[in-house]
């Protein structure tokens, strides 16, 4: 059985089993995909079409980006995971659902050699179910970054900026970074940024 690198690079060896009971609820009691966000009071058909729109910018750059890649060089894109990657205030499921049209667009750069790195203020420990979802809804996770211990009392866009130069020391080249908050894409280390929708900071 092939292990993924985010596999062999857990760190965290005790799980709160009531956080995984509560990420894993059956998705019999979930609420319809759809359905009105409680925190933003955003539909998700609403909240879809906006996230495409920035897609929809998204693509053709990575596209022309990913075809003028350098000699030897290592591309990267760096996602954010609640309401970028996943669809954490419409999907109340374990595993939660993909954003589609980051999905899409994660798909198109993992199929032409780019690396996905998701860096998230959730905390270490999550990190197990995190990785398991992302991976579970299509994406090919080179690297998963959670707040250790350490981090949980940090300023979040410094200690995502901190992420991203490490990402980069290991020799990649940022192409493009993907959030739907300011602290998600602040701080440099991105040739190019992508702020999806929160709606003055109402989706999380």
């Amino acid at each position: 059985m092939t292990r993924r690198p985010w596999a062999r690079r857990i760190s965290v060896t005790t799980v709160s089993v009531a956080a995984l009971a509560a990420l894993a609820a059956p998705a019999a009691t979930a609420a319809p995909t759809g359905a009105a966000s409680t925190s933003a009071g955003v539909d998700h058909a609403t909240w879809q079409r906006d996230c495409q729109a920035v897609m929809d910018q998204a693509l053709p750059y990575l596209k022309d980006r990913i075809a003028a890649a350098g000699p030897g060089e290592k591309q990267a894109i760096v996602f954010d995971i609640d309401n970028t990657t996943l669809e954490t205030d419409f999907g109340f499921s374990y595993p939660q659902p993909a954003n589609r049209p980051v999905l899409d667009v994660a798909r198109y750069a993992q199929e032409h050699g780019v690396s996905l790195f998701f860096v998230t203020a959730r905390p270490g420990v999550l990190y197990w179910p995190t990785a398991y979802n992302l991976e579970h809804d299509g994406y090919d996770v080179s690297g998963l970054r959670v707040r250790g211990l350490a981090d949980l009392f940090k300023d979040v866009a410094a200690y995502k900026t901190a992420q991203r130069v490490g990402i980069e020391n290991d020799g990649y080249t940022i192409i493009a970074n993907i959030g739907n908050s300011a602290t998600d894409l602040s701080g440099g280390h991105a040739e190019k940024t992508f702020k999806l929708p929160d709606y003055d900071g109402q989706l999380s």
